[in-house]
């Protein structure tokens, strides 16, 4: 069964029957711009609805990526390696589904291998395909743990996403500095106490010697 169907029914991805044009998406920016009170048509704000267009094709990128072919090409050559492998402070950058505003953070990636691991870099880009839709954090934490549960049956996974939201900090309460983490435990990591803390304490380590 194609694995994108597979996403929708699990509500991971919701996709309308027909995606806008670009001249509908253009329209929608200026009636945005207008609701503002300002004027669409004014020069410093003529070429904003493009400009936006070309954005979200960015921002949205994600939609535009399957996560599990990323993690398709496995290495069964960690000479017996079976240790934490911890990719730490992954650039998240996402968007509320709620109120369209930014989320902004850091992603740690672990997991525990069995008999196989993956490149690192196709950590990091796991983390951005899924982070480059319309999201929940506590939606992204869980999407990303259970991607490199299915694709590499660790012993093991555990993903720590610390971020702040926009929604949070440019309306309603207004309050800055505010993150907000969430965390997913699988296999090990959710029955062995010992090796969260030892993950945990590794993070505010790292965050220790940056701040040194």
């Amino acid at each position: 069964m194609d694995r994108r169907f597979l996403d929708i029914a699990a509500g991971a991805v919701s996709t309308p029957a027909e995606r806008p044009s670009r001249a509908e998406v253009e329209a929608a920016v200026r009636t945005l711009i207008a609701a503002t009170g300002d004027d669409p048509a004014r020069e410093g704000l003529r070429d904003t609805p493009a400009r936006v267009a070309r954005a979200y094709g960015e921002w949205f990128s994600g939609y535009g990526q399957d996560p599990a072919r990323l993690l398709e090409r496995v290495f069964g050559e960690a000479a017996g390696y079976d240790d934490t492998i911890l990719l730490r402070a992954i650039p998240v950058v996402s968007t509320c589904e709620h109120h369209l505003a930014p989320i902004q953070g850091l992603a740690h990636v672990a997991y525990r291998p069995r008999d196989r691991v993956v490149g690192i870099s196709k950590l990091s880009r796991l983390v951005d395909a899924y982070a480059r839709r319309l999201q929940l954090q506590e939606r992204l934490t869980n999407q990303i743990a259970q991607a490199l549960d299915g694709a590499l049956n660790p012993r093991g996974v555990g993903v720590v996403i610390e971020a702040t939201h926009g929604c949070m900090s440019t309306r309603g309460v207004r309050q800055h500095g505010v993150s907000l983490v969430t965390k997913c435990w699988l296999g090990e990591f959710r029955t062995d106490r010992g090796l969260r803390d030892e993950l945990m304490d590794s993070l505010r380590s790292a965050r220790r010697g940056a701040a040194d």
